[in-house]
This record gives C-alpha cells, sequence and structure tokens, in this order.
C-alpha cells in the first residue's frame, strides 16, 4: 500500500514545479548587470587615443603655429598646404612623437578614470537602496555622467601637462627654424631632458594649472556631449540603450559632435596654456598674467585664435577616437 501510494504521489510533486520558474530569470538576469572591466575600458581608451593624434595631427600643429603667433597664413587650409609644400608629409607630423607617445596612455588613463567614476557616482546613487534595487539596471543621469566627466580629467592632467608642454615647444620651434632659426632641441627626448636640467619638474609641468582649467570643463561637454547624443540617436532608432547598439557611422556622428563640444569650451583656456607653455621662463608669472598680457595687446577675440583648425580637427580626430574604443570594446568583450 505504502509502495503504491508513493508512486502514485510522484506525479503531484513534479507539477508544482511551475511555480519555482520565477526564481530562474533573476539568477539569468544577473550576468547582464556586470559592470565593464576597467582594464578593458583603460587598453580601449589607449587604442582611441592613438586613432585621434593620428588623423588630428596635422591640425593641431596648425592650430598650436596660430596660437603662438607662428603662422604663415590666417587660412587654416593654406598652412597645411604651406607646411606640405615647404616641409613634407613628415613637416605635417612634426612633434607628433610626444602626442603619440603620451596620448595613448593619456587616453586609455582618461576613459579608466571616467569609467571609474562612473562607478563612484553610481555608488553614491545607490546609497540607501536594498540589494535587490542595487541589481535593478542604473542609468545614470546625465549630471552624474558630467561629474564622471570632470573627474577623468585630474587623474589625466599628471600626462597631458608635461607632454604638451613638450609637443608645443617643438611646434614652435619648427616655426623659427622655417624662419631661418637654429633648433633648440632634437626631439621629444631632447626636450624633455632639457626641461628637467633648466627647471626640474616644475618646468616640465609648467601650465599644469591652465591644462585643468582647459580639461575640466572640456571633459564634462566631451563625455557628457557624446552620450547625450548617442542617447538622442538611439530613441532615433528605436535601441533598446541599456542592450542595444549604434551602428558606426552613428558613433562617428556622436564622437565627432563631442570633441567639437569639448574644444568650443576649451579653446579660451588653451591659448592661454599655450603662450605659458612656450613662453621664455620669467615671461609670465602666471596663467592670469598670460591672460592680461593677451587682452591687452590682442582683445578678448585673441582668446579665441585657433579655433577654426580645432573644430576642423576635432570632428574627424574625435570621432577616429570614440570609433576606435567601441571597436576595441567589443573586441575586448571577453575581458568583463
Amino acid at each position: 500500500m505504502s509502495t503504491t501510494s508513493n508512486t502514485t504521489d510522484i506525479p503531484a510533486v513534479a507539477v508544482p514545479s511551475h511555480p519555482t520558474k520565477p526564481a530562474t530569470p533573476v539568477s539569468e538576469e544577473a550576468p547582464t548587470k556586470k559592470s565593464e572591466s576597467a582594464l578593458k575600458s583603460f587598453i580601449s581608451g589607449g587604442v582611441g587615443g592613438a586613432c585621434a593624434v593620428l588623423v588630428g595631427h596635422p591640425l593641431d600643429l596648425v592650430k598650436v603655429r596660430m596660437q603662438t603667433g607662428g603662422a604663415s597664413s590666417n587660412s587654416v587650409f593654406g598652412m597645411l598646404s604651406t607646411t606640405m609644400r615647404n616641409e613634407g608629409i613628415r613637416g605635417l607630423y612634426r612633434g607628433v612623437s610626444a602626442p603619440l607617445t603620451a596620448v595613448s596612455p593619456m587616453f586609455a588613463v582618461s576613459f579608466w578614470s571616467y569609467d571609474m567614476g562612473q562607478r563612484m557616482v553610481k555608488a553614491f546613487g545607490q546609497r540607501g537602496m536594498t540589494e535587490e534595487e542595487k541589481a535593478a539596471p542604473y542609468t545614470l543621469s546625465m549630471g552624474e555622467i558630467c561629474m564622471a566627466g570632470a573627474f577623468s580629467a585630474i587623474p589625466t592632467t599628471a600626462i597631458m601637462a608635461p607632454s604638451e608642454r613638450i609637443k608645443c615647444l617643438l611646434q614652435v620651434q619648427a616655426n623659427e627654424v622655417e624662419k631661418g632659426g637654429k633648433a633648440k632641441y632634437s626631439g621629444m627626448l631632447d626636450c624633455g631632458k632639457n626641461l628637467l636640467k633648466e627647471g626640474g619638474l616644475a618646468s616640465l609641468y609648467k601650465g599644469t594649472g591652465a591644462t585643468l582649467l582647459r580639461d575640466i570643463p572640456g571633459t564634462v561637454a566631451y563625455f557628457g556631449t557624446y552620450e547625450l547624443t548617442k542617447r538622442e540617436l538611439m530613441k532615433l532608432q528605436g535601441i533598446d540603450p541599456n542592450n542595444g547598439q549604434l551602428s558606426l557611422s552613428a558613433v562617428l556622428f556622436a564622437g565627432g559632435f563631442a570633441g567639437m563640444a569639448c574644444w568650443g569650451i576649451g579653446i579660451p583656456p588653451d591659448v592661454l596654456k599655450s603662450r605659458l607653455q612656450t613662453a621664455p621662463e620669467g615671461k609670465y608669472s602666471g596663467i592670469y598674467d598670460v591672460y592680461k598680457a593677451l587682452i591687452k595687446e590682442e582683445g578678448y577675440a585673441g582668446l579665441f585664435k585657433g579655433m577654426r583648425p580645432a573644430l576642423i580637427r576635432a570632428f574627424p580626430a574625435n570621432a577616429a577616437c570614440f570609433l576606435g574604443v567601441e571597436v576595441a570594446k567589443k573586441m575586448l568583450g571577453f575581458m568583463d
């Protein structure tokens, strides 16, 4: 009797298995909530930085020459053609070794810092939530994205300031050589060694405050514009922002637009930074001194020197940067 009653009960045990199904999706959804690997952000940023330099350096050269008074023409394309004619393709990439050497790690640090900034503002935003609430998808607000962008500028400046100091000096030196002057530095390493010899780390990091003044608002605009443009493009294309992916052309547009927003805000402090970093020792006491001298000599229009080449360069260079980042992230998906 007991045996037969047990066997007839077996189907009854199997049938109630359905109510346990809701527990399964919870465990299946968990992997989709994982944060991206910080190392993946670092490597992808480095790839994007290299792409940005290779695409944008010739126009960056024109920008610096305009800002420091070494322009042979008021036309961006006139300067490009003059440089190409007089110095060849090598002239267009004058001083590229410094940014290429520094920009890959700099962008790597920038995108890694942005990732860390996102994690910090997310943790702050989730304060007081239960574990169950924290497990739900969390979309950062635009304010939080801008805060993460601002944070990314701080660690990046440790690499950015000396790199830009060397790059600007080499580009201005090329102007002097073109006019018949003598080259002071044989290259990037020689320039760095001379700066350290002449004034130590203080000389190498000259213009750090000006770099931060440019890059904190600049990165707020940079990452904020990129994420906002991506979200709007996803809405237009009917793509789920949590799971969907934009086309490569849409990434190029969002990246290019982000670069223009960044430089649209960053040009005035960038002019001051370039003047300060390329001036002879003792000429200026600081960035405010540069500002006063510039306004006195050239008026407020002087703050916007180099705007045209900066904006022309910003779109293709940053389109290439974000494309490189997104493609690298996709290829490194196994790291999550």
